[in-house]
């Protein structure tokens, strides 16, 4: 092969390798605590129950979401990423999760303040094994 071939097939390979390190996630990093009932009432909805999911993935919502409010029944896609203990995530485990509450205003304290999320009991033991005080995850609105 001449070196014009080669050069020609090295320009080749560097399109798709360049467009993988611009490749653009829409998924944001942060942390996620834990709380327990009871989980009434809420800054969203107050004590009405219908504001859970009957599957029980809700969430309160941390102060880098909480919008003034606009959080509120929004949607989240949650993966855990890292615990301080490994192997604490289940991995490839992600769930849903709607915005019930402010996490700074809760009826129960969530496991560690300043969290961008703090999860029910369900949906923190969905993505998590054991009982971490917090964790890292990948969280998208959906």
């Amino acid at each position: 092969m001449s070196n014009y071939n080669l050069r020609r097939n090295l320009w080749l390979c560097f399109p798709p390798l360049i467009a993988q390190l611009f490749l653009v996630s829409h998924a944001d990093i942060g942390t996620a605590a834990s709380y327990r009932p009871p989980y009434t009432p809420t800054a969203c909805n107050g004590n009405d129950p219908s504001q859970f999911p009957s599957s029980n993935l809700f969430a309160a919502a941390g102060e880098g979401i909480w919008d003034n409010g606009a959080a509120c029944g929004r949607q989240y896609l949650v993966k855990c990423i890292s615990a301080a203990a490994p192997s604490t995530c289940i991995s490839d485990q992600t769930i849903q999760v709607k915005i019930v509450d402010r996490a700074q205003t809760s009826a129960s304290r969530p496991s560690r303040g300043g969290t961008i999320m703090v999860l029910s009991t369900t949906a923190f033991g969905a993505i998590v094994k054991g009982s971490p005080a917090s964790l890292n995850i990948e969280f998208q609105q959906v």
